[in-house]
């Protein structure tokens, strides 16, 4: 049985963020004429994938994991911004879009479950707390 929820989060984090390398937003991206996009897209969710697949082998010391969780919260911020840019490039969402759109969506379900991993580290730092406390 699985004790600790926000390792399941973390990982759905990292294969979030690798199953939007085979949508057509990175494709588009990756199409851009200076590439800048792209690198930044391709960069920022390929470290967040490798953060959140460490960050789940910390577990014995939560406070560097919390931080560490933070840190790929804040590139994945990064991702969702390259995304966005690739969006509004290509003429802003319209209805010729959708396939994008859902690239967009797992990076932003991503960022949730981040989100959800460092909620649940702080609950159970706050938990561990208590019981020295009870001591």
């Amino acid at each position: 049985m699985i004790q600790r929820p926000q390792s399941i989060y973390l990982l759905i984090v990292s294969l979030g963020n690798l199953f939007v390398f085979f949508t057509p937003i990175y494709s588009r991206a990756m199409d851009d004429p200076y590439t800048w996009i792209g690198m930044g897209l391709a960069l920022s969710l390929t470290l967040t994938m490798i953060i959140a697949f460490i960050a789940i082998f910390l577990f014995k010391n939560r406070t560097l994991q919390f931080n560490t969780v933070k840190l790929a919260t804040y590139i994945q911020i990064v991702a969702i911004g390259s995304a966005a840019g690739v969006i509004f490039s290509l003429g802003g969402l319209g209805s010729y879009l959708w396939q994008e759109a859902f690239g967009v969506l797992l990076i932003l379900v991503s960022l949730f479950f981040l989100w959800m991993a460092g909620r649940g580290i702080k609950k159970d730092d706050e938990l561990v707390k208590s019981m020295d406390r009870i001591r």
